[in-house]
């Protein structure tokens, strides 16, 4: 099992680290400085060379050939001292660069080419050494001292030289990757220019809402199709998604349209197949949605559900427009049903009590929707679009309603989102979905909103793994349903444009992420930038994890869909402190075992629509980690907070003996001398319950010095004959019974009848309190725990 799961693409467990652009930048700068002062510093040395060796001949043409070797000697130590001059001058820049490499990481590049140059300074001087004794006829060799400092000086040249390289190669990439940027987005402004009113795509449209409010069978009645001519109206099925053409779209709102004066503007409209929050968390770029419009689908039975309130957080939290269809209306008792008709007519159609009812229903609706806080109104009621949420009664069992709900999407997005709509020559596409498809390998499925995809495209997106590259092998839309005798599912295309969905195939897509947004390598781009630009998705997750590593692990289906999770966790203040994307492996569970020791309490999984692996989940119930999964996000919030209170529940029963409530006791009658010692005490302040321990506070008789006689933990509360457990201050007497334990404290000995008893509190007893207890404490307690501390010493 465990070569299998190793086998599987693994879930993310760290951020992929982005480069520094400014970092980047700023050491290129460094080292166009450097470059420049290691020219000056050349040229200067090359300049002093040429003068000491000028100097040099002309005083060897001078002197006689008897005072050769004297000379050459004195020259020698001449141009050693020069040479030592030299070296130590060298070492002190050295020692200083270091120190200040230790303080600015940024002029490393500066520090290396002075190096660099200093040593060239020493090979000159060494040469002109050299040249002196040969001007003067002797043909002798340096010391091995000054061969060997020659040696290392050239070494470390190279090495400097070395460094130079990988820094320039450094700020090399930084600028290329800062031009590639530029010209993107500089072809994305000329896009946004080229864009027109007059080019309108398909708008995107995905249908959420609760388990059985009839989302799956409202799409179906919307694709429905006549079998004998195929796919009705050129409505075609695509990867993920159906497009529908406005010729479609004309005849299926001809029944509330039959004057013809509305205009329709889009070329047609593309539905996502899959209904549920997973599609529309995934239609994601950079935290905002792709989807253009939602359908809301409500129950008008049932009314919101939990489901569909975390649909309208959604909705808020991306700012998507939506539309409420109010669906099952042929429930409503006595609905006469009319196919397909449009709703206004149908209503109108419809007997008092039928009317009555629906009236009824609509209302509470509304005012549900009011408490989450949106105003909704019934559409063709509904004056302003912008502040109120048009709410459109359909029937996905007899159609009637659709032809209205359809009419008004195409009217809400080609009024109202034009500039959205506007076709862009710029590729934006999201996966939305990862499959293994026999023969064609692992694919993606591919939301293509704005652009034009083509068959060999170098694309970039993200993978568990990290960044993938690859190129488009093929492009895949489903054979249409009339062309059976096509042997394959699935027919190549050379390109397609959008809007639309398609699968890909495309070697190494194993591990790609769902909801990650897909980029087209383009001629002017630098491919290292597009990656950079892919894995800042993922960075501006992986900085909500807890920088104090204290937290929960969490685990989602999709990139979507853990945004979404973080998001509500963040809200929630629930600390993470791993993420990861895929099933659950053991690996997953071990880096969340990490929590057992920091903070047993977040030894936690929250998995949102994922498997979890045999093994993993056998390690986990091994060792202790709770693991909870669901596909409602507010469910794992649940799990998670049942969690946190039993494990409270469970510390606050092992800590009981510890938690002493604060009371302070007057006796009125003494029935037992000796252990056990019974007593009729008055509670004059805070509340006596069992198990708490009582103590008396007196001087000592003999040194005068204040005493705490502990007497023993309270077994037994009793009034008239009765056992009661807890005895609050105003109350009446009780009979206690006080267990002394080993030692022998006795009434008439170290006790008076006259002695006020307290309950014996500790810092541990409060820091107890505190945690476990803190809404049974009462105000008066706490204060009377700030008056009692002095008396049992406790800082």
């Amino acid at each position: 099992m465990a070569t299998a799961a190793a086998s599987r693409p693994s879930s993310l467990t760290r951020p992929f680290f982005l480069s520094q652009v400014d970092e980047e930048k700023a050491l290129a700068e460094a080292a166009e400085r450097a470059r420049l002062q290691a020219e000056a510093a050349l040229r200067e040395a090359e300049e002093k060379a040429r003068i000491e060796r000028e100097r040099a001949e002309a005083e060897a043409a001078a002197k006689a050939a008897a005072a050769a070797e004297d000379s050459v000697e004195e020259d020698w130590e001449a141009a050693a001292e020069s040479e030592k001059e030299d070296v130590k001058d060298s070492w002190d820049a050295d020692t200083e660069d270091e120190d200040e490499a230790e303080k600015k990481t940024e002029k490393k590049a500066e520090e290396k080419a002075d190096k660099k140059a200093e040593s060239k300074v020493e090979t000159k001087a060494e040469k002109k050494v050299e040249q002196k004794a040969e001007a003067n006829g002797k043909a002798q060799t340096l010391p091995s001292r000054p061969k060997a400092k020659k040696e290392e000086s050239e070494s470390e040249s190279d090495e400097d030289s070395d460094d130079e390289k990988t820094t320039q190669a450094r700020a090399a990439e930084a600028q290329r990757k800062k031009e590639a940027a530029e010209r993107r987005e500089k072809a994305h402004q000329a896009a946004l220019a080229a864009r027109s009113k007059d080019n309108l795509r398909s708008p995107i449209c995905v249908i959420l809402g609760h388990v059985d409010t009839g989302k799956t069978k409202l799409l179906d009645k919307i694709r429905q199709t006549n079998v004998q001519e195929g796919e009705a109206g050129g409505i075609t099925q695509q990867i993920g998604a159906t497009y529908f053409p406005v010729e479609a779209i004309k005849q299926k709102t001809a029944v509330v349209n039959r004057d013809g004066k509305f205009e329709f503007k889009v070329p047609g409209l593309l539905v996502i197949d899959t209904p549920g929050h997973e599609s529309f968390s995934n239609l994601r770029s950079r935290g905002s949605s792709l989807c253009n419009i939602a359908i809301l689908v409500v129950d008008i039975m049932h009314g919101l559900e939990p489901q569909t309130i975390e649909s309208l957080r959604l909705l808020r939290e991306r700012k998507t427009p939506f539309i409420v269809a109010l669906n099952k209306i042929d429930r409503l008792y006595g609905w006469k049903k009319i196919e397909n008709n449009g709703f206004q007519e149908s209503l109108a159609l419809q007997n008092k009590a039928v009317q009555n009812e629906f009236r009824n229903r609509l209302e509470q609706t509304k005012l549900q929707f009011a408490e989450q806080g949106f105003n909704s109104e019934l559409y063709y009621e509904n004056k302003s679009m912008s502040r109120y949420v048009s709410l459109v009664p359909t029937s996905a069992h007899t159609g009637e309603g659709i032809p209205d709900m359809l009419k008004l999407i195409v009217q809400l997005t080609q009024e109202r989102m034009v500039s959205s709509l506007m076709y862009l020559s710029e590729v934006q596409a999201t996966v939305l979905e990862v499959k293994a498809i026999e023969g064609f390998g692992m694919t993606i499925d591919v939301i293509l909103s704005n652009g034009i995809l083509r068959e060999g495209d170098r694309i970039v997106l993200c993978g568990t793994e990290g960044v993938i590259k690859t190129n488009i092998r093929a492009l895949l839309t489903p054979a249409p349903l009339r062309e059976l005798r096509l042997k394959s599912q699935y027919v190549h295309n050379k390109e397609v444009k959008a809007a639309l969905g398609v699968k890909i195939s495309a070697p190494g897509l194993e591990g790609a992420i769902a909801g990650s947004r897909l980029l087209v390598v383009g001629p002017d781009d630098d491919e290292s930038d597009l990656e950079d630009e892919v894995e800042s998705d993922l960075a501006s997750l992986f900085s909500r994890v807890e920088k104090t590593g204290r937290g929960v692990s969490v685990q989602a289906s999709t990139l979507g869909s853990l945004e979404a999770l973080l998001d509500f966790l963040k809200d929630c203040k629930i600390p993470v402190a791993n993420v990861g994307i895929g099933p659950v492996f053991k690996r997953d569970v071990m880096q969340c075992g990490i929590m057992l020791e920091k903070a047993p309490d977040f030894a936690v999984m929250l998995c949102f629509d994922v498997k979890i692996d045999k093994e993993a989940q056998a390690y986990a119930d091994e060792q202790g980690i709770k693991i909870f999964t669901a596909d409602i996000i507010y469910h794992l919030f649940d799990s998670f907070t049942k969690h946190i209170k039993e494990q409270n529940e469970k510390k606050k029963e092992e800590s009981k003996m510890l938690a002493v409530f604060p009371c302070e006791l007057k006796p009125v009658a003494v029935f037992n001398k000796t252990n056990p010692i019974v007593v009729g005490v008055d509670v004059v302040e805070g509340s006596l319950r069992l198990n708490t321990p009582i103590a008396v506070v007196k001087p000592n008789p003999t040194t005068g010095q204040k005493e705490i006689i502990p007497l023993g933990r309270v077994t037994s509360i009793e009034r008239e004959h009765k056992q009661i457990s807890i005895c609050k201050k105003g109350q009446p007497a009780v009979a206690i019974k006080i267990e002394t334990g080993g030692h022998q404290p006795a009434y008439g000995r170290q006790l008076e009848d006259k002695d006020t008893l307290y309950s014996q509190i500790s810092r541990p007893s409060i820091d107890t309190l505190k945690q476990f207890y803190r809404d049974e404490v009462t105000k008066e307690e706490w204060e009377l725990i700030i008056r009692l501390k002095p008396v049992f010493d406790i800082v």
